[in-house]
């Protein structure tokens, strides 16, 4: 069943995404440079949400023991922050947390190239992974299809030559982390439940340069490509409202 959202736990979805957004947004900026391990950025992430009173929902999941994920080059999603993960200049990033405030969540993930490094396949593989799920939240209009996003993701993603990722997906979210549905990457228009308002999606396209088969690390986590090609991730918290889309995970201006 997908729980459609009352005003009140939207204001608390609202707050989350504006906690949040800003606090990833610097993370990848600021934080995540040349010669930083992965464990540095998730230790400073932690102490970040404490700041604004939120709570990981990734850390203790299922025996997590962080409050990001944090995934390079080849890894699409589930990068385990480490101590030896140091980054370097021109590696693609990804940091993808899921907090709540008050007991809603909001979910969000950024990926980029560490020291702005334009390498041109990295930098196509990015902009067509945001473009996509841009494009994807634009389908999130009550009368749409669920499946409308998912086709519409696809479309973009392969319409550049790029894999879709199929093991992953998008859900729903509220109070939990992994709500209904599951928004998958790909699919045909015009299938499944009709988008009404008040419905919560975290929309994430997971796209490859090379192959979409993926393959999980023996750490039971870490999904990467299995051709080992470089990966894109992206990911926001949006709610369907009569007005359209509404993106709680970015920042306004």
């Amino acid at each position: 069943m997908i729980v459609i959202k009352n005003k009140s736990a939207l204001v608390k979805m609202r707050q989350a995404g504006a906690l949040l957004s800003p606090i990833i947004e610097k993370a990848c900026k600021e934080i995540a440079l040349p010669g930083v391990s992965t464990a540095h950025i998730d230790a400073w992430i932690e102490k970040e949400l404490a700041r604004v009173d939120m709570s990981s929902k990734a850390k203790g999941y299922k025996g997590y023991r962080h409050v990001s994920c944090i995934s390079v080059n080849d890894v699409v999603v589930h990068g385990v922050p480490s101590k030896e993960m140091i980054l370097k200049k021109g590696d693609v990033v990804t940091i993808d947390v899921c907090a709540s405030w008050k007991g809603y969540c909001a979910d969000m993930a950024r990926c980029f190239i560490v020291g702005g490094v334009q390498e041109k396949k990295a930098s196509e593989l990015i902009s067509v992974a945001q473009s996509a799920l841009d494009i994807g939240i634009e389908k999130m209009v009550p009368g749409n299809h669920l499946s409308d996003i998912s086709a519409a993701i696809q479309q973009e993603v392969e319409h550049y030559g790029f894999g879709v990722v199929r093991d992953f997906a998008g859900h729903g979210i509220g109070k939990r982390m992994h709500e209904e549905p599951e928004v998958v990457n790909y699919g045909k228009p015009g299938k499944g439940p009709v988008l009404l308002p008040g419905m919560v999606f975290a929309l994430e396209p997971m796209i490859t340069l090379g192959d979409y088969k993926i393959e999980i690390d023996r750490d039971g986590w870490t999904a990467r490509t299995v051709d080992r090609s470089l990966t894109a991730h992206v990911e926001d918290t949006v709610v369907i409202t009569e007005q359209g889309p509404q993106i709680l995970t970015r920042i306004v201006e």
